[in-house]
């Protein structure tokens, strides 16, 4: 008999109310607006000493520090080929084409990706966890799911192995 487990933790507190756009179909561009995303975590793996695959209280907490990061942020993908973001001196500029926002660089979070899509928040999420829980709690999943909902019923799940 094989026996997997695993851990969940989705709370209100694991959401995130963040401003984004997205370059889609390879040459149009979203308008600016927001979502109040909702993350969910799940880790498999062997039980430890404790019967535990992982404690429920570290894993919120860790997570937590990455989608507090995101909360109330202009989310803007710095790896996009289409949507130039530049940061000069206390604002970040972005472009596409002919339009132009100046944004508060203390109002936005640049993330190392190609697009601000749910799939790639997840990878992002994903992987920050990943690399915090070998860090702060030396500690790697078998599996690492991260799931971003960004309305009712529409969410991209992120899942990681290791090699």
């Amino acid at each position: 008999m094989t026996e997997r487990f695993k851990v969940r933790v989705t709370k209100d507190h694991l959401v995130f109310c963040s401003g984004h756009f997205i370059s889609y179909e390879g040459d149009r561009c979203e308008r600016l607006h927001g979502h109040n995303y909702r993350t969910a975590v799940e880790i498999e793996g062997d039980l430890d000493v404790n019967c535990y695959v992982f404690d429920f209280v570290t894993l919120k907490k860790r997570t937590r520090i990455i989608t507090d990061d995101l909360d109330h942020r202009m989310m803007l993908p710095t790896q996009n080929a289409l949507i130039h973001v530049e940061e000069t001196g206390r604002s970040i500029r972005v472009r596409y084409r002919d339009r132009e926002w100046l944004f508060p660089r203390d109002d936005c979070i640049l993330l190392p990706i190609e697009n601000t899509t749910a799939e790639l928040l997840a990878r992002y999420i994903g992987q920050r966890l990943c690399n915090d829980l070998r860090e702060h709690c030396h500690y790697t999943p078998q599996v690492l799911r991260v799931e971003v909902e960004e309305n009712i019923g529409q969410s991209a799940t992120f899942e990681w192995r290791p090699t």
